[in-house]
């Protein structure tokens, strides 16, 4: 029987490999790393319905960009999600939020007129965080900085307001000497750093477009928290299932990656703030508070081996397991009975160690009382396409990139 499962996961399942429609443009509004596929909510809504499942409320504990939350008010439920990300909140919030196309075409106009003809001497460039000009250059700051402050004193209306927020963060990057496409935190010295309101007008036409496209029903609504999950009171057994991607243990550093973004939008003064509490991060290694005999089987294995190469390292492992599987029995808490789970994540591999998230997590649900947990494998067909990242983060066909990527992962279901 052992044997004949091994077997099974090996395989990839055809229904976790592919949509049936293409994804709407409300998706890519704002880049995010790591998302997956919207036809995962929708296969998952599918399947719990399939299995007796009375779905009204969606939860996402570790909502991202809002993936789950658009397509689960999408298909006419109410949405529940949290993230400890406010960049990640913030883009959630918009992807499903309900906007009238006139009045955002309204205070589109607004801006512009305002932009056009306000002076260019404002008091908000002094007040910015030193490590903005580390980024943009003197030009390219003072714009931003009038820009931000227009759309602020424009657009009274909190929702809408977060909309032009959400396209101003999006141009960040390219308005930066961010080295385009690395999602490493990196300067590049010869870029040549695009020109601030083309690049708003054009983000905002396109994010007008894609509301236009989605035309979402004002209810049911969506409920987004900027929290910490693990820390998060209230909220049981208000959901029938989760669908939700957690981090890796060798996750993206999301502090440093979105660190533009929360600086300009005065989330903190210095982005490493917001670096606390997240889990999988290297900066919480220091912290842990657990033993290796209290994690499943697969914890303590790859907690040994990680140590044998690295002991910093095993020591974020350690943090890193004990938080999911803390995570698990929130979920549990959060899940009505008869509720379903829905798990998605990929394997990793550090210094020739598998480090086997999905094993792990499978373990976790089972401990927590999760019941038929079942581990299906599917195919990421972008990364089968892209097998490598150079040294600098990019994706990349050759093999002689410094690092192999996975080209698939796996969706845990109980």
């Amino acid at each position: 029987m052992g044997k004949q499962r091994k077997r099974t996961c090996k395989r990839s399942s055809s229904k976790w490999d592919f949509g049936d429609v293409p994804e709407l443009k409300i998706h890519r509004i704002h880049a995010y790393p790591a998302k997956f596929p919207a036809f995962i909510t929708t296969k998952a809504i599918a399947i719990a319905k399939a299995a007796g499942v009375n779905v009204r409320t969606v939860a996402d504990v570790f909502c991202g960009c809002g993936t789950t939350a658009f397509e689960s008010r999408k298909a006419g439920l109410s949405f529940w999600g949290c993230d400890i990300n406010p960049v990640a909140t913030l883009i959630a919030r918009v992807k499903s939020a309900s906007y009238d196309v006139s009045k955002l075409e309204l205070f589109n106009a607004k801006i512009t007129k305002a932009f056009e003809t306000s002076s260019d001497d404002l008091s908000n460039v002094n007040d910015l965080p030193e490590r903005i000009d580390y980024w943009f250059d003197e030009s390219s700051k003072k714009e931003l900085a009038k820009l931000l402050d227009v759309i602020i004193k424009n657009v009274i209306e909190p929702s809408y307001r977060d909309f032009f927020l959400c396209a101003f963060s999006n141009i960040l990057k390219a308005a930066s000497k961010w080295l385009t496409k690395s999602i490493k935190p990196q300067v590049d010295p010869n870029k040549e750093v695009a020109e601030i309101w083309p690049l708003f007008k054009k983000q905002v036409d396109f994010m007008i477009k894609a509301v236009n496209e989605a035309d979402l029903k004002a209810q049911p609504i969506a409920k987004i928290e900027e929290a910490n999950l693990l820390t998060l009171s209230g909220h049981k057994a208000s959901a029938d299932i989760i669908v939700t991607s957690p981090p890796y243990v060798t996750s993206y550093e999301y502090a440093d990656l979105h660190q533009l973004s929360t600086l300009w939008l005065g989330y903190t003064k210095d982005y490493r703030s917001l670096r606390k509490g997240t889990i999988g991060s290297v900066y919480n290694a220091n912290d842990y508070i657990a033993e290796e005999k209290k994690m499943v089987p697969s914890g303590r294995r790859m907690f040994k081996e990680l140590n044998a190469v690295d002991a910093h390292k095993a020591r974020t492992s350690l943090r890193y397991f004990m938080d999911m599987e803390r995570a698990v029995y929130q979920c549990k808490y959060f899940l009505r009975p008869g509720g379903m789970i829905f798990l998605v994540i990929g394997d990793t591999e550090y210094k020739g160690v598998k480090v086997e998230n999905s094993i792990y997590l499978k373990e976790c649900l089972t401990r927590a009382g999760f019941l038929n947990v079942r581990r299906t494998k599917r195919r990421i067909t972008g990364k089968i396409l892209t097998p490598y990242r150079n040294k600098k983060g990019r994706f990349s066909k050759s093999a002689n990139a410094s690092k192999r990527i996975y080209a698939e992962e796996f969706v845990l279901t109980g």
